[in-house]
């Protein structure tokens, strides 16, 4: 009796966002830049590098992660490489910063040469359907003790004086 609205409550918490769902291509950034292939449907995303918009299309460098269960790029020091991703219209440069966190669906349309500093370096190019831009993730700035700054605990862990509780 209380099972099924347990199971649906604690699902809705690990949901991807209806525009990203879909059946999508096992192949990451690196493994398409260095094969060549084209045409699969692919899911990848990664942080912002740079926002090129042209006349019809924007275009997107990005650094790519891992997707986490909700398919937005993991908060990790690896990388899968970096791609480009274009879709028409305009996006501004000014929404799409440098370092916020982007997912995209669509189709490996080949590659493109480019420099990254002086290294020549080969990008996956993806024809994106779907650009998804995610939330800023919330700033937790840990102590020298471990427990994360916050203004209930006035930078100290919830056992020590100050804070939201008081002196103890």
């Amino acid at each position: 009796k209380y099972l099924l609205p347990l199971a649906a409550m604690l699902g809705g918490c690990v949901t991807i966002p209806v525009p990203l769902e879909g059946e999508f291509s096992s192949v990451t950034p690196d493994q398409a830049a260095s094969s060549g292939q084209t045409g699969d449907l692919v899911r990848w995303g990664g942080q912002i590098i740079t926002v090129t918009p042209a006349e019809t299309a924007t275009c997107f460098e990005l650094l790519s992660r891992e997707l986490d269960s909700k398919a937005r790029p993991s908060d990790v020091d690896s990388s899968d490489g970096r791609f480009i991703a274009c879709r028409n219209g305009f996006y501004d440069p000014e929404v799409f910063v440098t370092g916020r966190e982007m997912t995209v669906t669509g189709r490996i349309d080949g590659t493109e040469s480019g420099l990254v500093g002086k290294y020549n370096y080969t990008y996956a190019r993806v024809a994106a359907d779907t650009i998804y831009l995610w939330p800023k993730r919330p700033l937790i700035i840990e102590t020298d003790y471990g427990w994360p700054n916050s203004p209930y605990w006035g930078g100290y862990g919830p056992y020590w004086g100050g804070g939201f509780w008081g002196p103890w």
